[in-house]
């Protein structure tokens, strides 16, 4: 898979997976794990498939109609992809974060979804839920961030709280963040993120 790995300063801080929204590149989150997450390795990842020219993780049939078949291949090849990526640039394969927006946050809860410790966490933006009637894995302590918008018109308020549930059910530990604005990324998602991930680490860290 086409992507970009670059270093951290720290061997403790988590590893930043970013998956970006449809249309997006590798390139596209950068900034935002700077943000987030200033030390920690970055990996971040284009999307395989491409829908009218635009890169995306996975096909859809129509707009928010996700071709899940071509979801769960998709989701398989990339949670290979970071055994191998883990091997080639020797970071610690269970202290992956995926951060995820839109597309990228679909993926990231597939991976969730359907492999069991495939993350250490997700920071997911506007996320839907990707696949229904599925037993889910054991997620139990499993940390999740959601950032969502009450006037989403793409992730509803009743998709982010049916996603939100399912995750809770399988026993992931949740935070759920809203704003009121639509599907675009905001300020202050991004940086009540970067919060939340502030106080996993510091959790993790009291109890190593």
């Amino acid at each position: 898979m086409k992507h970009i790995f670059e270093q951290g300063t720290s061997n403790t801080a988590p590893v930043l997976l970013l998956l970006h929204g449809t249309g997006g590149n590798e390139r596209d989150l950068l900034p935002l794990a700077k943000m987030v997450s200033p030390e920690s390795s970055v990996l971040s990842v284009r999307g395989n498939v491409l829908e009218n020219g635009m890169p995306r993780f996975f096909r859809r049939l129509s707009e928010g109609v996700f071709d899940e078949a071509d979801l769960i291949f998709r989701t398989s090849e990339l949670n290979a992809f970071l055994d191998e990526a883990a091997e080639q640039y020797g970071f610690d394969r269970n202290r992956i974060v995926a951060v995820g927006y839109s597309n990228g946050a679909n993926i990231a809860g597939s991976l969730l979804f359907h492999n069991k410790d495939s993350l250490a966490g997700a920071i997911l933006y506007h996320p839907m839920v990707p696949i229904r009637n599925k037993e889910l894995p054991d997620m139990t302590g499993l940390p999740v961030f959601i950032g969502a918008g009450t006037n989403d018109p793409i992730c509803t308020v009743s998709e982010t709280e049916e996603l939100t549930g399912l995750l809770k059910g399988a026993g992931a530990s949740v935070k759920l963040h809203w704003d009121h604005y639509g599907h675009q990324l905001s300020a202050t998602e991004v940086e009540a993120s970067k919060q939340w991930l502030m106080a996993m680490r510091s959790l993790n860290d009291s109890t190593e």
